[in-house]
């Protein structure tokens, strides 16, 4: 999945259409809607949460939190490798193996174990000799003879016949494999809300499980690390590009926006997103991915965490006997070392799309931990929520804008400061910039009222209390914050987010928000194009976070796999009650557009049945 750039921390992520799409990674975009101070006053926020920790042999870390009151136990890994960790050429495996750890296990997901092992073996032989083919594609493509060197008119006789005879092995593999049998274990036992999520940084796997399976959890996850298999290996690639076409490509400003990341970061890997280039996923071979297998799934590379009803002692036994039994990976993790290069000039970019105008402007800021981040997260809250400054300035006063918003994204190599607006009436993406930076040369040259930075300090430990009383939500944070480098900032950031000043905000404001360290696109509505109409439950949401539910809407819609959508709809029953109220409304229409597709995908296997 997995939209990287608006995933803020502590989001949460549902599983629709197949596929790990971050419903609460837009919610993450807005501020938490609480004035008021939690019980106890800020000072009750800092409360340590109790984690015990310990690391095994291998290496593998594990972080637990004991509810006993819980029925049950929220269990999670996270592997510390994301898009971040790619090259060129590979971009995008992060993302897929979160779809390849869903296939199962050796033994867990076919009926012939050994038939199936020889099938992946013959599959391989035929991919070698279609890569080689294709190969010769690009070279005939760089020299002008094809258009397009992945054009299925454009294959040669032999490329089109080993096609066919990879075709055939296909087949005969689904025919021997048990559909969804690792959901289905977890699901007959109890078990829900599977899910996993991907990013530039980090790929995070989670589930709740009954107290009384907890075994089960270990043998399960265990199992998938220690004899994965990459069965479905190219057809689920194909469904990785199909997921890429509906996520990116058709959505009217996803290509645009690919390519303003892509401009924005000059030397960093995070300048392609999660979901790779389409070039690079149409090549991906066996060989790449296990390589990255073997290299980035050691478990001195993974951090495990659990929430609920479990006994330390037996959660350690459990770990010795079903994680221990994995090896310790044979080399060490390589760290990223391409540092970004400081940005000199203005970089802008002009774009016409089937869209709202609107604008976006980004600065490069801070990594993860970063003594500056802090203060930016305090100056997205200055801006943002129905009081913050530029719902005042642009939205109500100015009528300018019909939502607008920032954000400040701390990841672990690096970080940027966004803002959005989409326009209101007559006003053009120019004057709603210039707003825009109006609001961020006021926060460099004007302390910022104590009482108002007060409330918004009282604001977002607030929203960290009541995330932190929700059990997923706290191993949500546990895996993405250890994912990014120490999970132990779920007990220190609200202290120092709470010791900002105003200084703080005027040095930081003036620090980061400059013209050469800015790069800024604009979006013109495309001659002919109508604007697609937004859903009433959708009316109060910011622009942005109104366009990606409707382009998850999309993907909803599109959806072939019933089974799948079935899983999706219990995933979000089972989660929704976690989300704030105000998305009560949005996420009840994507509810409800799920039901209706399941409905007309069973009426449509219904007909086929009776044909």
């Amino acid at each position: 999945m997995s939209q990287h750039k608006r995933g803020g921390r502590g989001a949460a992520w549902r599983w629709i259409a197949g596929a790990a799409l971050p419903i609460a990674a837009l919610l993450g975009a807005a501020p938490a809607a609480v004035e008021a101070q939690p019980p106890g006053g800020p000072a009750a926020v800092r409360a340590e949460v109790p984690v015990e920790e310990f690391t095994l042999d291998n290496g593998m870390k594990f972080l637990l939190v004991r509810r006993p009151e819980q029925a049950t136990v929220m269990g999670g890994w996270v592997a510390h490798v994301g898009s971040a960790n790619e090259r060129p050429g590979i971009t995008g495996v992060a993302h897929f193996f979160e779809h390849m750890m869903f296939k199962g296990s050796r033994i867990l997901g076919t009926k012939d174990a050994v038939r199936d092992a020889e099938i992946l073996a013959e599959q391989e032989a035929l991919q070698e000799q279609i890569r080689e083919l294709y190969r010769v594609q690009r070279a005939r493509w760089r020299k002008g003879e094809i258009d397009d060197p992945f054009d299925p008119a454009a294959r040669p006789p032999a490329l089109v016949d080993l096609e066919a005879r990879f075709a055939k092995l296909v087949e005969e593999q689904r025919a021997l494999m048990v559909k969804d049998e690792f959901d289905k274990i977890y699901t007959e036992a109890g078990g829900s809300g599977m899910n996993a999520t991907t990013n530039w940084d980090s790929t995070v796997y989670w589930i709740t499980v009954p107290a009384n399976k907890l075994e089960l959890w270990f043998w399960m996850e265990s199992e998938r690390l220690l004899q994965p298999v990459f069965r479905e290996f190219y057809s689920e690639r194909d469904v990785v590009q199909e997921e890429r076409r509906l996520r990116v490509e058709s959505t009217p400003t996803g290509p645009f926006e690919e390519q303003l990341n892509a401009m924005f970061w000059t030397s960093h890997p995070y300048n392609w997103d999660t979901i790779g280039w389409m070039s690079d996923l149409k090549s991906l071979s066996m060989a790449d991915a296990q390589e990255f297998f073997s290299t980035y799934y050691a478990p001195n590379n993974l951090t495990a965490a659990l929430v609920g009803n479990f006994e330390v002692a037996e959660v350690r036994r459990l770990a010795e006997a079903y994680f221990g039994r994995i090896p310790r990976g044979e080399r060490s993790v390589p760290d990223v070392v391409t540092l970004e290069e400081k940005q000199l000039a203005e970089k802008r970019m002009n774009a016409e799309c089937d869209c709202q105008p609107q604008v976006t402007v980004q600065f490069h800021t801070t990594p993860f931990q970063h003594k500056d981040d802090y203060v930016l997260e305090v100056i997205s809250g200055l801006l943002n929520g129905q009081t913050g400054r530029l719902n005042k300035q642009l939205v109500l006063e100015r009528k300018i804008a019909s939502s607008a918003f920032a954000a400040q994204q701390a990841w672990k190599y690096n970080g940027f400061f966004v803002l959005s607006a989409e326009t209101q009436g007559e006003a053009t993406p120019a004057e709603v910039e210039a707003a825009l930076l109006a609001e961020l040369a006021r926060l460099a040259a004007e302390p910022v009222p104590a009482e108002e930075l007060q409330k918004v300090k009282n604001q977002t430990v607030a929203g960290s209390f009541r995330n932190l009383q929700n059990p997923f939500f706290l191993l949500v944070q546990l895996l993405f914050y250890d994912g990014w480098g120490d999970w132990n900032h779920l007990n220190t950031w609200a202290g120092k987010t709470l010791a900002v000043t105003p200084e703080d905000v005027q040095r930081v404001a003036a620090k980061y928000f400059t013209r050469e360290n800015r790069t800024v696109a604009t979006y013109q509505r495309k001659a002919g194009t109508s604007a697609e109409p937004v859903p009433e439950e959708l009316a109060g949401l910011p622009a942005e976070q109104q366009q990606m539910f409707l382009g998850q809407l999309r993907q909803i819609r599109a959806a072939g796999d019933a089974a799948q959508l079935e899983q999706a709809i219990a995933g979000l029953e089972a989660q929704k009650g976690a989300l704030p109220p105000e998305y009560a409304a949005p996420v009840a229409l994507m509810e409800r557009t799920m039901h209706e597709r399941l409905a007309e995908l069973r009426a449509a296997q219904a007909e086929g049945v009776a044909q």
